[in-house]
Order: structure tokens, then C-alpha cells, then sequence
């Protein structure tokens, strides 16, 4: 096309939004959608009014290029979706083979070979990128289509609703048997928080959500998720996915001998491994007797060390468990987010990361630290232990909570309110409490679809609830929605 009817295109993209309240067209204007008055004061026009035969190609050159600005908005989405998919889940991956391989000398047979955890690593991080590569796609695509079939301004209200609702069964690409309840429940939990903030803001329902605005409410929700987390993993490991299981295990210290021993001290089953832990410790120097008749576990938790000298060596043995943790959490997100400052100002985003990596490091090995204190505290009062103070010990650990900054401790408290939502209807349904689902397998996936459509309904039509990281990041990839044109004639395209 001439430079001329490029010119004419800037034009008409300029001025569209300052003179839609003129609505007087004529014939000449009409064809290009700009006003009656637009040929006489843009020089631009008037330097380039083009011919009968120049005006149908323009119109069909900017029906070109609105075509292709959404072609290149799903294919863009599309790939800022698999980028992130794949640099989380293969940040985290690479961590991991990085630790197995760093204790290679002194692991046990492991189920799998290198190879084979390499090889998985790999997979995982290509089918979590295809996962968001096509979340992305599909809701741009479903955005764009019903946009174009019903109008852009007319389905503004509900168009973001209902592409997130299709684009949320994109999860069954990560595996079709494999079942992603956590993710689920954590997400829905994240939709719970946005339509909260709606109803605070609301001048109809705000005074009903009042008790939502508690300053607190994110460390209270950490304790009651810590109960239930903590109580679970002793008494009932089975209840919660093998991965997030794995985790547990190593941040928890104890060898799994323990931890038995324990479970039957506070059940009360006879004591099975009795020789079993006192070989543990006689393995690592430490010579333990352990009674049959003993009323608290203190001596199998932390062997001939007293309650509060063993506080501290924990705690150091913690927080090198957790640095390694931590390092992608905030180096990846560092690399997507912050992708241009980084170039700017490398040595601020650096220090930040390394100091937020050490701050949520020393919350991570306080948390796992204090549910033996408060477990050994509450046992030196009562002097014994059950299941009810199993669940009572647990309860205040969330409040290390405290320790990370205020705007990631609702982030924490939820996820862990998500895992500990999955453990308590699978410990009640275990028990006999809930029916088993048998018609709907994959309700993870009903839920994702359902709390995707109201997060990407926030996300184009309650944009102030979301917090800016968040934010830039969905802006990042699906781009900034344009604002509502008010005008009688926009409301009806």
C-alpha cells in the first residue's frame, strides 16, 4: 500500500477515539469510519484523498490488518503462555535434577534412573508449556471470535467470562489420567479472593464483606491450614499427592522411623519400630533408649538433645533445605517480569531476589522448626499426646507466617488453604464420611474452568482487584483490554 494510505491509517487510529461523539457522516468519510469533519483538518487526508477505487482498498487493507493484528495476538498469546508454562515448571525441574544429582553419593536405590528423571523433567516442562501455551491461545481465540460475531462493546460484560470458562479445560493437556486437584482448589481459591475484593468495593454487598478486610486473616488461615497439613502428614501421608508428599519429607528432618513412631505414640497402637529408630540414631552417633511406656515423644523426635537445644541446630539444617527452594521462586519470575529492568538496573532486581530468597528461606526452615517446638512445648504441659494435640501443636506454626513480606503471605496461606481443602475431604471420605465421586473423574478440571472464567472476567472488567505483578503478567501475555467507547454508536458494534 502507498505511503499515503498509510498515513491515512494512522490517522484514522488517532482520531477514532477523540471525535466518536461527532456521528454526522458522509458518503466520502463514511468509508474510512471517520467523521464528516476529519477531511478537513487532518493535513494528512487532505494531502491524500484518495480516489473511489483507492477508498474500496483501503477498506480492504484495514480489514487486512485487523485480521492480522488478531492472528498475531493468538499466536503472541500463545507463545508468552508456553514460555512461562515451560520456564516455571522447567526451573523448578532443573532444580530438582540439580539436588538428586548433588546427592547421588548418599541416596538409596531410587525408583528411577537420572536418565529416566531427566527424561520426565523434560516432559513435564513440555506438556506444562503446551498447558498455558493453549490456555492462552483459546481464550484470545474464543475472545476475538465472539467479539467479532457479537461486538466488541455489546459482549464486553460476559465475553472474558466465557473464553476463560473454554480455555480452562486446557489442564487435561498436562496428562489426561493425571489428576491436578491442588492446582485446582489453589486457583478457585485465587477466584474466592478476587470476587471478595469485588464485593468490598460494591456498594450493595461491601458491608457483608467487611470481616474480609481483616488485617490478619492471611496468617489465621495459615494456622488452621497448618493443622490440618501437618496433623495429615503424620497420621495420614497417603492423603496428599506424591510430589507435594516428597516435599514434605525433606523439609520435615525426621527419617521416616520417627515420624511412625510417633503416629503410634499418638494413636495409640503398640509400638512397632522401636529398635528400628534407636538404630537410626546409633547410626549417627547418638546412643537412645527408648521406653515401651513412654507418654511423650520427645526422645524419639530429637533423641539424647534436650527440647530447646535442639531448636537450633534444626533450624540452621532447615534453612539449607529451603534455600535451594526458594532460588527459582524468585530468580525465574525475576527473568519474566522484570525482563526490562533487569537490563536497566541488574544489580537492584539482583539484590531484591537474593533478599527475598533469604527472607522466605527463614520462613520455610521457622515454619518447619516450630511445629517440633510447639509439638514438644504442648506435650511438656499436658504430658501425653493424641490425636486432638497433634492437631492443637500444628495450629500455631502458621504464625512464622509473619516473617515474609504481607504481600506474599496471602499467596502462602492459600496455596497451603488449597492443600489442606484436598487432604481433609480425602481423610473424610477415607473415613466414610463423603461419597466418592464415581460420574465426575475429572472434577479438577470443572473446577479450574469454572474459577479461570471469573479470574479472566476480574481481569478485563475489575482490574483494579488484582495487584500489579499479576497484572503486567496477564497484560504481558494477553495483552491490555482497550477501554469501553460509551457513545450510542459504539455500545451497538
Amino acid at each position: 500500500m502507498s505511503p499515503s494510505g498509510d498515513r491515512a491509517i494512522n490517522c484514522a487510529c488517532r482520531r477514532s477515539c477523540s471525535s466518536s461523539e461527532n456521528v454526522g457522516f458522509h458518503d466520502g468519510a463514511a468509508d474510512y469510519g471517520l467523521p464528516s469533519s476529519h477531511d478537513e483538518t487532518c493535513t494528512n487526508c487532505v494531502r491524500s484523498k484518495p480516489s473511489s477505487y483507492s477508498s474500496s482498498a483501503f477498506c480492504f487493507d484495514t480489514s487486512l490488518l485487523a485480521d492480522s493484528e488478531k492472528l498475531r495476538r493468538l499466536v503472541v498469546a500463545s507463545a508468552k503462555g508456553f514460555s512461562i508454562g515451560a520456564g516455571l515448571k522447567g526451573g523448578l525441574a532443573l532444580f530438582s535434577i540439580l539436588a538428586r544429582l548433588r546427592r547421588k553419593k548418599s541416596r538409596k536405590v531410587e525408583a528411577f534412573s537420572d536418565k529416566e528423571a531427566i527424561f520426565l523433567a523434560i516432559k513435564e516442562t513440555l506438556r506444562y508449556g503446551i498447558f498455558l501455551g493453549t490456555f492462552a491461545g483459546t481464550f484470545v481465540s474464543v475472545d476475538e471470535i465472539v467479539g467479532a460475531l457479537g461486538g466488541h462493546n455489546r459482549t464486553a460484560k460476559w465475553r472474558a467470562l466465557v473464553a476463560g470458562l473454554v480455555a480452562g479445560p486446557s489442564m487435561l493437556l498436562t496428562g489426561p489420567n493425571t489428576r491436578h486437584t491442588s492446582l485446582a482448589i489453589y486457583i478457585l481459591m485465587r477466584a474466592a479472593v478476587l470476587t471478595s475484593r469485588c464485593g468490598i468495593k460494591s456498594k450493595r454487598i461491601g458491608k457483608f464483606c467487611k470481616p474480609l478486610t481483616w488485617k490478619h486473616g492471611d496468617i489465621f488461615l495459615m494456622c488452621l491450614s497448618s493443622s490440618q497439613i501437618l496433623s495429615s502428614y503424620l497420621l495420614k501421608p497417603e492423603s496428599f499427592p506424591p510430589s507435594y508428599r516428597s516435599f514434605l519429607n525433606k523439609h520435615v528432618g525426621k527419617d521416616i522411623v520417627i515420624l511412625q513412631g510417633v503416629k503410634e505414640l499418638a494413636t495409640g497402637l503398640p509400638f512397632t519400630n522401636l529398635e528400628a529408630i534407636e538404630k537410626f540414631y546409633k547410626a549417627t552417633g547418638v546412643d537412645v533408649k527408648l521406653e515401651p511406656n513412654m507418654k511423650i515423644p520427645c526422645s524419639m523426635i530429637h533423641g539424647n538433645q534436650s527440647c530447646s537445644g535442639h531448636i537450633v541446630p534444626f533450624l540452621i539444617e532447615a534453612y539449607k533445605r529451603a534455600l535451594p527452594v526458594y532460588l527459582p521462586i524468585y530468580l525465574i519470575p525475576a527473568l519474566i517480569v522484570h525482563r526490562q529492568g533487569l537490563l536497566k538496573r541488574p544489580f537492584t532486581i539482583l539484590v531484591k531476589s537474593i533478599a527475598g530468597t533469604a527472607r522466605s528461606s527463614l520462613f520455610l526452615s521457622t515454619y518447619c522448626t516450630s511445629a517440633w517446638m510447639w509439638t514438644c512445648l504442648l506435650n511438656r504441659i499436658v504430658r501425653k499426646l493424641n490425636i486432638p494435640i497433634v492437631a492443637m501443636g500444628t495450629f500455631p506454626t502458621g504464625l512464622a507466617l509473619a516473617i515474609e513480606k504481607k504481600s506474599r503471605r496471602i499467596e502462602i496461606s492459600l496455596y497451603c488453604l488449597a492443600r489442606a481443602i484436598e487432604s481433609f475431604f480425602i481423610c473424610m471420605a477415607d473415613v466414610g464420611y463423603l461419597p466418592e465421586s464415581v460420574n465426575l473423574k475429572r472434577y479438577d478440571v470443572v473446577i479450574f474452568s469454572l474459577s479461570t472464567a471469573v479470574i479472566m472476567h476480574c481481569y478485563a472488567q475489575e482490574r483494579e482487584v488484582f495487584r500489579s505483578k499479576y497484572l503486567n503478567v496477564l497484560d504481558w501475555v494477553f495483552g491490555v483490554p482497550p477501554p469501553l467507547c460509551e457513545t450510542p454508536r459504539c455500545k451497538n458494534r
